[in-house]
Order: structure tokens, then sequence, then C-alpha cells
């Protein structure tokens, strides 16, 4: 989900001045030990150096699931780290191809530029392909996803048929277009604007051979200008109406009127994913900040509201050099402050209804949303667990007011519109709190959340819309830790006599941790600009100079996704063991990646991470994929299988030049899985776009289905599927 139009999110919008957890890290109480002693025996913690940071994060075992209950383990070998130059450009000094384990076949399933429903035609090589077209195509750099099968005769899911729903984080504007970003007129940017959003697809297994089904009704594109509804808390509210605009392919004209704040068009910077019990598809709308910009000088911070907005959630001038706002007077930041309001939302979508409108549930706060994960616990309670991809940004979950029905569908459609928005705080003690993001919780200045200046209102349902809109400022206002890029989440299941409520999250990174002989934090006045703050080691995020990232887990108390604290510790830190980068005082960039033989599953900026069926724990990495500078070692960008039993990782997958690994699914039957890899070969020049990468051309002359051709050109993100050669369980 990085690019250089996706910033490498290394400077803290977040500067608030609540503590970050210091300081504390060999006071661990011990009466805050139970997760710790339901993961990690005595003898195993001794021999890692006792109940201190060193002899947690040397200690990776969860709690322990009971062998023998449908486990199916890790049945492959690691493949090796992609630092060959055999099949790669000359510029790469690593394999531009794909690579999976022995026994393991790897197919292009679907690339940027497919036709994905009715009326849609074939990529164009020269990238000619008009907005029109692209909006009926497969959309680019894809990111999450997720596999909807249908229902068999006998009434259980299927697992050759299917819908996945695949998020289009951004694009390639160097090689989206003939000219370029140097093109930006009005057709390159509705060009741009038609390939993000969301491709929906439906995916068919025939004969062995698994297809796009290109005609297909299900066959859908989301994008830029698609009409969406506003719901919850924040919908209607003032900052939530922007100029209204006719669009269409000519341009973007004013109506003269405002939208009702129950409306708006478009979803964007579709980064990662979730799903819902009732089978719908969440889309997270990530760097949304990015998309906008002005041709003069945006409001300063201290200029009133929409400044200070504008500062803590990185919009700028130029933006990511998009240019759309030259275009599209929707995107000028000065024209129409209200309409960056309008993204930051998980987006909740039914994939088995092409008619649905998309709907953004303001319920669940307005950050750069990573995923969405979901639990139901015993008693029917639902939660969304979230992270906020920035350096210095938060952790959230959000806990419905209502129950999950599992007997009707239709009783949900509305269950994410009401609930708490909760903000995490984790202490050194390895105890945490989740705080509430309500009009009367108390902030660190000792007032109210409805009595501070950023969230005043004429009575309480007021407060908490500006509290949702503005849900970096009340994080920041009640305290938060101050996390290392929180990204994915992941829910472990309760299989196998497992039953806790154990989350996981990768934290990507952050090089300002611990870089300042004066440590700032995000300032609880909500002033401080997007990924500034410089944050000290804190024990949720050891490590200075934190490049390699970490992930961190917890388990709620007392079984209950409604519980208020939790317990937590770190699951693994990752490293390059081979590194001789020199050491610093909390970090020796070696990580504790258990692997066999040792070093063989070495990864770094853990950022996709999601739970299979059988309970284990796949993990993508997002860092600059050419093997150059710190990633030497660990070459391409790679996706590890983790036993969270033990923490034994190995290294399934490994993909092209320049490229990150992102976006899983798998078939009900665990028979097959997709895999997105997103940006291969980025970088690109228009006058040059294979100067990186001819990847997937280079790799497969047709796609999956045996049919669709693979023309060179310039490189595509694209979906692979992979199967088992012996027809079993993936990763077994």
């Amino acid at each position: 989900m990085k690019g250089i139009k996706h910033p490498r999110n290394d400077e803290t919008i977040n500067p608030s001045g609540n503590a970050s957890i210091y300081d504390i890290i060999d006071g661990i109480d011990s009466s805050r030990r139970t997760f710790i002693k339901g993961s990690v025996g005595t003898t195993a913690l001794a021999a890692a150096g006792g109940l201190t940071l060193s002899g947690l994060v040397g200690t990776v075992q969860a709690a322990p699931v009971p062998a023998g209950l449908g486990f199916p383990g890790i049945g492959f070998e690691s493949v090796p780290a992609s630092v060959s130059v055999t099949t790669a450009p000359a510029a790469s000094a690593v394999a531009d191809k794909i690579t999976v384990p022995a026994g393991y076949t790897a197919e292009l399933f679907v690339a940027w530029g497919d036709a994905i429903m009715p009326g849609g035609v074939p990529f164009a090589s020269d990238a000619s392909n008009t907005a029109a077209e692209q909006a009926k195509q497969f959309g680019a750099h894809n990111d999450g996803m997720a596999f909807f099968p249908f229902t068999g005769a006998d009434g259980k899911p299927t697992s050759d048929r299917g819908i996945l729903a695949i998020n289009n984080e951004y694009t390639p504007e160097e090689i989206l277009t003939p000219a370029g970003i140097a093109g930006a007129n009005l057709a390159a940017v509705r060009k741009s604007q038609a390939a993000h959003g969301v491709s929906i697809l439906e995916a068919r297994r025939r004969n062995g051979k698994w297809a796009v089904v290109k005609n297909s009704p299900y066959g859908r594109r989301l994008t830029a200008n698609t009409k969406t509804r506003i719901s919850g808390p924040a919908a209607g509210h003032a900052l939530m109406k922007a100029n209204e605009y006719s669009i269409n392919e000519n341009g973007s004209f004013p109506t003269g009127k405002q939208t009702d704040g129950f409306t708006a068009y478009g979803t964007i910077n579709n980064c990662a994913n979730g799903v819902t019990p009732w089978g719908t598809y969440l889309t997270c709308e990530e760097n949304f900040n990015g998309n906008f910009g002005a041709n003069t000088a945006v409001p300063a911070p201290t200029s009133g509201e929409v400044g200070k907005m504008f500062n803590r959630y990185g919009l700028t001038k130029d933006g990511f050099n998009y240019k759309w706002h030259t275009q599209d007077p929707r995107f000028d930041l000065n024209g129409n402050p209200n309409e960056a309001n309008l993204f930051g939302w998980v987006v909740e979508v039914d994939p088995y209804d092409p008619k649905n409108v998309p709907v953004k549930r303001t319920a669940l706060g307005r950050i750069k949303h990573e995923s969405a994960q979901y639990v139901v616990d015993k008693d029917g309670h639902l939660a969304v667990y979230m992270g906020d991809d920035e350096r210095n940004e938060y952790i959230y979950k959000f806990v419905s007011a209502g129950k999950y029905n599992p007997a009707s569908r239709a009783a949900n459609r509305d269950l994410l519109d009401a609930g708490t928005l909760y903000v995490a705080k984790f202490a050194s003690d390895l105890s945490g709190q989740w705080l509430a993001l309500l009009p009367g919780t108390i902030g660190t200045d000792g007032l109210a959340l409805r009595d501070n200046a950023n969230f005043a209102g004429a009575d309480d349902a007021e407060v908490l819309a500006k509290i949702l809109i503005k849900t970096r400022m009340a994080a920041d206002a009640v305290g938060a830790t101050m996390m290392d890029r929180p990204e994915w989440t992941g829910a472990r299941p309760r299989i196998g006599g497992f039953n806790k409520i154990e989350i996981y999250c990768t934290l990507t990174n952050n090089n300002r941790r611990g870089s300042s002989a004066t440590p700032s934090s995000n300032k609880a006045d909500g002033s401080t600009a997007a990924g500034s703050a410089r944050p000290a080691v804190d024990a949720a995020n050891p490590r200075e100079d934190n490049i390699y990232g970490h992930i961190i887990r917890w388990q709620e108390d007392a079984d209950t996704v409604k519980a208020t604290s939790f317990t937590w510790n770190l699951f693994l830190q990752a490293g390059d063991t081979k590194t001789t980068k020199p050491a610093k005082p909390t970090n020796n960039y070696k990580g504790n990646i258990v692997a066999d033989p040792f070093g063989s599953a070495d990864f770094g900026a853990p950022d996709g991470l999601w739970f299979d069926h059988f309970g284990r724990l796949w993990v993508q990495t997002d860092q600059i994929g050419d093997a150059s500078g710190d990633w030497k070692n660990i070459g391409a960008n790679c996706m590890v299988c983790a036993d969270p039993n033990t923490g034994m990782a190995r290294r399934f997958l490994t993909g092209p030049n320049g490229c990150e690994v992102t976006g899983i699914a798998m078939s009900p039957d665990g028979k097959t899985m997709w895999v997105g890899v997103q940006h291969p070969g980025e970088d690109a020049l228009p006058s040059n776009p294979e100067l990186k990468s001819r990847w997937p051309a280079n790799q497969w002359g047709v796609e999956s289905d045996g049919v669709t051709s693979v023309p060179f050109g310039r490189p595509r993100s694209s979906v692979v599927v992979i199967t088992k050669d012996d027809g079993g369980i993936i990763g077994s």
C-alpha cells in the first residue's frame, strides 16, 4: 500500500502532548500476568530473561491450542529470500517473479485493466483505455480482499464459485496514461478516479481452472465518483455537507447547492478490508488526504477549525501530486473544504447485490483506516477492531449497541450505526484500557470531551458527531497510546478448544521512534501535524528507529468484546538476522522471529495480517521491495505463515521487484488461495514503463483461465491464485 503516490507514513500527524507509556519497562506488575501465563511457560520465560521486556519479546508462544484438534500445521519449507538477479531487469537485485514452495502452483487470476463486468474491454498495454473503459475493468493497485462463496444445493458454502471483493488503493499516474502525470487533463483525472475504489467480480472454477466471469451480473466497480450513503451519528452534520456537483465525463459542475450530509460521492484509497458475519464487505479508506490539493495555500493550523483539521489529517496544498483538484473542483481544499470530511471512513458494501448503495458507517470513526476485523462474543455482542496507518497513531475498537442476529441478515443491516468507539491505551505492566470516545469522557486536561473546544456542540448528539469526524483529535485528548503505524488487525479463530478473544495487529515501522533527545508526543489539544512527533520508546513500541516493525496482540478481559480492559504482549519483532547494522540500546535490528533453520523466515515491515479458517496466521510485508539498503538480505517483499501456538514462521511467497504483497483470501475448503501483488516495478517512467519490472507478462503468457493473454507493455498490479499440486489444503 505504499508507493510514490502513497507516502511511507514516516511523519507523525499526531503531535499531541500525551505521555507514551515509557520507562517502566522493567517494572511489570506480576499481578498482570494473566495473558502471559496463558502463553508462556515458566521455564521458557526464565530462559528468555524473566518477566522483563526482553524476556517477553523473546518468548513468542501464543496461548496454546490442544494438539490434534484440527490444526493442519505448516507443512512446507520456507522459500529462500528473493535476492537473485537471474530473472530481474538490470536495475533490480530481486527476481521479478512470484515464487511459492515446491508442490504449489501460482497462476495469474486477474490484473489491472482486465474486464470484470458486462461491457468491459481488454486491457490496452499502451495505457490508451479511457476512463469509461477503466470503470468496467479491474482497478489499479489492488489491496485487501475477501471471498464470498455462493451456497450449493446442499445449503453449504461452495468452494468453486463465489464473489471476490478487492480494494483498489491508489493509481500509478506515471504509467496509468500514455503521458503520465504531466498529462493530467480531465480525461486522465477521470481515469485515475475510475481506477480507485473496489472491484467486485465473480470467480468460478471449471474443469480445474479458475477464471473471472467477465459477463457476470455480479461484476461491479466502485470508484471515486460512485454514489454512497452516509449513516450513523455524524450523518447530516454541517461538517458533512459539501458543495454539490453534477458529475459526468465532461467535468464536475457546481449546482449552487450543498449536499445534505447523508450523501457522498466516491470511495478512494481503499486499503485493507474486513467482512461482517452477515456477509457484507467492509472497505477501508486510508490515505484520502493525498487526493486533495489546492491552487493556493491552504488555511493555517491556527486559522480555525478547518485549518486545524487539515493539519491533523495531513491535508496539504500539493497532496500526493495527483492533481485531481486542477481538473475537478470537488477535490479543491480551498473551494470545497468539507469534501475531505466525506472520506476516511469504513464503507459497507453488499457484494451479493449489484444495486446496493455503499454505506459510510460514521460510528466507526474517521481515520486513515486500515482493516476492520469483527468479533462476535459468546453473548452476541459485536466489535470491530481497526488501526490508523500513520506513525504515532492509534488502535481502535467499535462495540455495537445491538447484538448480532444470526437468524436474520436484514436485522443486522444497521448494526454498525450505533455503539461506542474506543481507543487503546497500553500500559507497561502488560495491561491495557479501552478509552471510550464519548461526550462525557474526561480528557487528560480534566475536561469532558463535550467541554473541549474541538467538539463543542449544541447537544451531545452534535458533540458525538464532531468526535467521530475528528476521531484523531479525540484520541489525542484522552491520552491514547501512540503506536508504530497500526495497520491490519486479525482475530485468532476460536477453534480447537481455544476460546479467548485474541486480536493481533501489525505495527509496520517507525524510524522516528526514539529518534530525538527531546521526545515529543501528540498534543492533547489535537494540534499536532500529521506524522510529526518523535516519541520515546515504550513497552508496546520498544525499539528506537523501528525500521522493521513488530506485531502486538491482546486478549479481552472476561472474554467479552464489551470489556474496557485487556492484557497484551508482543507476538514478534521483525528483523534481519544477518544484519551488520550497528545495534542501538533498544534495537539490535535482528528481531526475534522463530524459524528453522534460524533466519530462514526473516521479514520486515509487517502489514497485511490474516488468520485462515484453520487458525494459522499469514503476514504480508510492505518495504521497498528491491533488496536495497536495509533490505539487502531480506530482499523482495513476501508472505509468511506463522503458528500462533509456537511462533514458528515460514516464508511461503516472495513477490516481484518493487512490489508490495497485500491482500489474501481463501476458499471455504482451504484448497484455493488468492494473494495480491501491488505496484510491481514502481517509479517507472512514462517513456519506459517497464524500466523496473515486466511482471506479470514475464512470468505468464495467459491467465489462470487458459484464455486471457497477458501482454507486455507495463507492469500491472494483480491477484494470483494458488493451489496445492496434490489438491490439498494450502499450507498443510
